[in-house]
């Protein structure tokens, strides 16, 4: 079983492929959501980057907290919001109604914390699922689910995670008015997993995780005396991601920040 969920039979295209290399074994997923675990920039080192010797410390560290939806010790993931301490394993977050996002920095959120889609809609009476055709709710909801660009397409959350995995990030698209970076962007938001592959069609076996962090500082002029590559876990050689895109990269010295500095939005987003 993952040292990290405590689970041994998961979907893979949801939680990743599972690791097992000196005594670990762990879920891909289950390494990017688990809290203050860092990738190393080196990703042949280790688990896919990540150090034994960090992922035995977060397994201890969880080891310490219940998880708020199955009530299990062992949850490695905390909600993203300042002051919220709810803490859960990667599969038990549908269940508790948690967003996890697959992307840049995969951020977590509890029920009380989660984006909420924008959009100001509500299905109409006898609206059924695009996908599936059964019913959906009443009005949007965390398993009730709308595109954001055309307003009319509705299905509900686990059927649209269903088409993701089967389409792949090249084709998905909104299945009403086939809208695709405005819809692609809002699914992901909500915690949709995307992989980014062909589609399954295509009989491809091409599947790697979506929007490896980004790594490396894209300052005018970097400073750091190792290169744009270059990152420490703290101190001025830091890499902050940009919180709004984290498309893009700054060594903390190279944007004159703070050593206590813990959030930066690159010049496109601010």
């Amino acid at each position: 079983a993952c040292m990290l969920c405590r689970q041994a039979e998961v979907d893979p295209d949801i939680y990743g492929r599972k690791l097992e290399k000196q005594g670990l074994c762990v879920h891909v997923f289950c390494l990017f959501f688990a809290n203050e675990l860092f990738q190393q920039w080196d990703k042949n080192v280790g688990l896919m980057g990540f150090l034994p010797v960090d992922i035995q410390r977060t397994i201890q560290r969880a080891a310490q907290k219940r998880c708020f939806v199955c009530g299990e010790s062992g949850a490695a993931i905390t909600c993203r919001e300042t002051g919220c301490d709810r803490s859960f394993h990667l599969p038990c977050a549908v269940e508790g109604g948690c967003i996890t996002q697959f992307f840049g920095l995969y951020r977590s959120f509890c029920w009380e914390h989660r984006p909420e889609q924008a959009v100001e809609a509500a299905p109409a009476e006898n609206t059924t699922c695009l996908i599936c055709l059964d019913p959906v709710g009443d009005r949007k909801s965390y398993s009730t689910m709308v595109c954001p660009a055309c307003k009319h397409a509705w299905f509900h959350r686990g059927c649209i995670q269903k088409q993701a995995i089967h389409v792949g990030f090249s084709c998905f698209c909104c299945p009403h008015c086939q809208n695709e970076y405005r819809f692609l962007m809002e699914m992901l938001t909500m915690g949709i997993r995307l992989p980014r592959r062909l589609p399954s069609w295509e009989n491809s076996h091409a599947d790697v995780a979506l929007s490896e962090r980004h790594s490396r500082c894209d300052a005018s002029e970097c400073l750091c005396p190792g290169g744009r590559e270059q990152a420490e876990e703290e101190g001025p050689w830091h890499l902050l991601l940009c919180c709004s895109c984290a498309a893009e990269g700054t060594h903390r010295r190279c944007s004159c920040l703070t050593n206590s500095t813990a959030s930066w939005e690159c010049d496109s987003c601010a």
